[in-house]
């Protein structure tokens, strides 16, 4: 069953660019080994002011846990742009799971 990960970050004052440009680096990096693992899907959503999300879809959650270690590495380049989210989350708040249900409306 399709799986997502989405992870919410904030990014400091004037990291914008570098945010986005790292996010494009390391697709062209790690693309492969992340599509491999079953990602189908990569998206970076701007939701508000300095606010991002990053949202995976995958083949299922057992694909998520194999491509943990390239998105942990994805990360650690991420962290001296991002800032605390605060309320003990740290940088990121993410989150991931299997679909409870899912509609395709081009279809329907």
């Amino acid at each position: 069953m399709t799986a997502y990960n989405i992870v919410r970050m904030r990014v400091k004052p004037g990291s914008e660019n570098a945010f986005i440009a790292h996010h494009d680096a390391l697709l062209k990096t790690v693309g492969e080994e992340l599509k491999a693992a079953g990602m189908r899907r990569f998206s970076l959503v701007k939701t508000g002011d300095r606010s991002y999300c990053v949202l995976g879809e995958w083949d299922g959650f057992d694909s998520i846990v194999k491509a943990r270690p390239a998105m942990i590495k994805s990360l650690d380049g991420l962290r001296p742009m991002l800032e605390d989210l605060g309320g003990d989350l740290g940088v990121t708040d993410p989150v991931s799971g299997e679909a409870a249900a899912e509609y395709d409306m081009r279809t329907h």
